[in-house]
């Protein structure tokens, strides 16, 4: 049976709503882009998506 993390244990819960993700054609890796003013945030390394950010297609 599933039992729920203990509180405080930095997990998160739920989804990042004020971002989104696409992933970047030349170099495989995931981008992170603020919803509000579409600025581009971060690059991740490596070609692993981020966790629970909306992905854009």
């Amino acid at each position: 049976m599933a039992v729920n993390r203990p509180i405080g244990d930095s997990a998160r819960r739920g989804a990042v709503k004020k971002r989104t993700q696409l992933e970047n054609p030349l170099t495989k890796t995931s981008t992170t882009r603020d919803k509000k003013d579409g600025q581009f945030m971060a690059v991740k390394k490596s070609a692993v998506k981020y966790n629970g950010v909306r992905r854009k297609t």
